[in-house]
Formats: C-alpha cells, sequence, structure tokens
C-alpha cells in the first residue's frame, strides 16, 4: 500500500503493479498514472454529473462490472449526491469534482467512466445531446464517419455545432451543446434525426434496437438522451483487451478516415494527442455555444 497526499487529501493507493490489461501488459498503476496525466481535460467533462463507475478489480479478461451505488469505504471528502431512479426512488452516488476523487476511483480499479446528458443539480435537463454510432459487422468506424458527417451536417441546419469522439469500442459518438431542455423532448429529437438518417441513407442507416437489421450498416443509437441512460464520458479508458480511449477527434480526422485503425486510440496515444489538438471537446463545454433545441417534427 502506498499513502499519496493529493491537493490535501490522503489516497491510499494498493496493488499497483496488478496488471488490469494483460495483453498490454497495462497495470493499476498505469491506470492511476493514466488518470492523472488528463486529468486537467476530463474533470470539466464529469463536473456536476452523477458517475457510473466499470470495475474490473481482477482485470479485463476476468468480470468487470457497472456500479451506480456509493463504494463501503467511500472517504468522507468526496463529492455524494442524491439521484433520482425509475419508479421515483432515489439513490446516492459519486460525482467526480476534482483530482483526489479521480485518484481515489482508479484506485477501486474503476476503468470506465460513464455520465448522463445533464448535471446537477438541473437533474433531468439535457445540456447536450448524443448519438452513439454502433457498426454491425462488416461496418467499421468508416462507415460510422460517413454517418457522423450527415448528422453534422443536420444538426447544423438546425443551429446545433457538433462535435465528435471515438467510443473507444468499435464505434463514434456525435455530440451536440444544448440550451437545458427537458430529456424526453431532447430524446425525441434525437430520434427523429436517427429516423432522418435511416431514410436519407437507408444502405448505411439502421435506427433500430434489433440486431438482424445491423448487418453491414451502422445503427445510430438515441436512446442514450433519455434522463435515464449514460455515456462512457470523454478519456474515459474502456474495458476493451487494450487500454483504449473514448478519444475526442476533430472533423478532419472523422473526413480523413479510411481504415478502422486509423481511430482508434489507447491511453499511451493521449500526452501527444492533447499536446497537438488541446481539447476538441471544449466547445462542447461553453454555454455560448449551446444551441436551442428545436421545437416539434
Amino acid at each position: 500500500m502506498t499513502s499519496t497526499v493529493v491537493e490535501g487529501r490522503t489516497i491510499e493507493l494498493t496493488s499497483l503493479d496488478r496488471v488490469l490489461y494483460p495483453a498490454a501488459g497495462f497495470t493499476k498503476g498505469d491506470v492511476v498514472d493514466y488518470y492523472a496525466s488528463v486529468a486537467e481535460v476530463l474533470l470539466p467533462h464529469l463536473r456536476d454529473r452523477p458517475v457510473s463507475f466499470v470495475r474490473a478489480p481482477r482485470g479485463v479478461e476476468a468480470e468487470s462490472f457497472m456500479a451506480k451505488h456509493v463504494p463501503p469505504g467511500t472517504p468522507e471528502w468526496v463529492t455524494v449526491r442524491e439521484v433520482h431512479r425509475v419508479g421515483g426512488k432515489t439513490d446516492r452516488q459519486v460525482v467526480v469534482q476534482d483530482l483526489p476523487t479521480l485518484l481515489w476511483a482508479a484506485n477501486l480499479s474503476v476503468l470506465e467512466l460513464h455520465t448522463p446528458q445533464w448535471r446537477l443539480p438541473a437533474e433531468g435537463m439535457a445540456d447536450r445531446l448524443v448519438f452513439d454510432l454502433d457498426p454491425g459487422a462488416p461496418a467499421t468506424i468508416v462507415q460510422c464517419c460517413t454517418v457522423a458527417r450527415w448528422l453534422r451536417d443536420r444538426l447544423e441546419r438546425d443551429g446545433l455545432p457538433s462535435y465528435a469522439k471515438t467510443s473507444g469500442s468499435k464505434g463514434l459518438h456525435v455530440l451536440a451543446p444544448l440550451r437545458p431542455a427537458d430529456s424526453e423532448a431532447a430524446a425525441g429529437y434525437a430520434e427523429r434525426l436517427a429516423r432522418e438518417a435511416a431514410e436519407a441513407l437507408p444502405d448505411l442507416v439502421v435506427d433500430r434496437v434489433p440486431r438482424r437489421l445491423r448487418e453491414g450498416r451502422v445503427f445510430v443509437d438515441h436512446g442514450q438522451n433519455l434522463w435515464t441512460r449514460t455515456t462512457a464520458a470523454p478519456y474515459t479508458l474502456r474495458a476493451r483487451p487494450r487500454p483504449a480511449v473514448s478519444t475526442p477527434v476533430t472533423w478532419d480526422e472523422v473526413a480523413g478516415c479510411e481504415q478502422p485503425g486509423d481511430l482508434v486510440f489507447t491511453a499511451g496515444d493521449l500526452a501527444s494527442r492533447l499536446e497537438r489538438h488541446g481539447d476538441p471537446l471544449a466547445p462542447l463545454l461553453d454555454p455560448s455555444r449551446a444551441g436551442r433545441l428545436p421545437d416539434g417534427p
């Protein structure tokens, strides 16, 4: 066990040499170091959003699990807030507001960080839209890029700027900042655009859930805009064989994607990307960039 003091908070770091990504030899210590290295750009995307953790205490080749509840032994200095659940129930959930909390979570073998499309205390008032583009083999992220560019142009017609990031898995996320709007209305608008994409690109896009429809096409998942749903946060690691990262990308990179490997990034790639690009998703956090949710169909 190693004790370290970060911003005045004492954090106990344990089993730092435990390998969590065997294919890459990436240890829990490497996870802690990665999150420390990206904290400056990651924390603003987490601020005031209840976080769901994906934990993999024995590594990505063993069982991982989603954890929404506050873990036992959570330090008193970690921010915890009441969050509503379906049926009117409430639960307590961690909000990652600072570097000590982020590193405390990393020490729990938290690999993935997932957040809703709204911030506390305005629970259920969406401040962004998200479209999760999921390719069905043999389609890949290359086809996702074509769909993402269609969505960008369609959102722009409604006065909504948009930005992109890799999912850290197979696909791509397109996000648009909103002036706070009811999550149900935001979800309805996103569903409408997904349907339009399927109509405009029938050989490439499907907007319905059944997997049998997805072969060779891109599923535009709009459901993550519902207030109960969450999406992988920018810069989160993913519990994949290698330490892949949900990485913000520029529209030039999206346009230039010719091979699936062109938009695959792991933890070791992020330092040079941040030096070169900064945070391409920073405008998502700027209220002056947020657009108004269009009315009706």
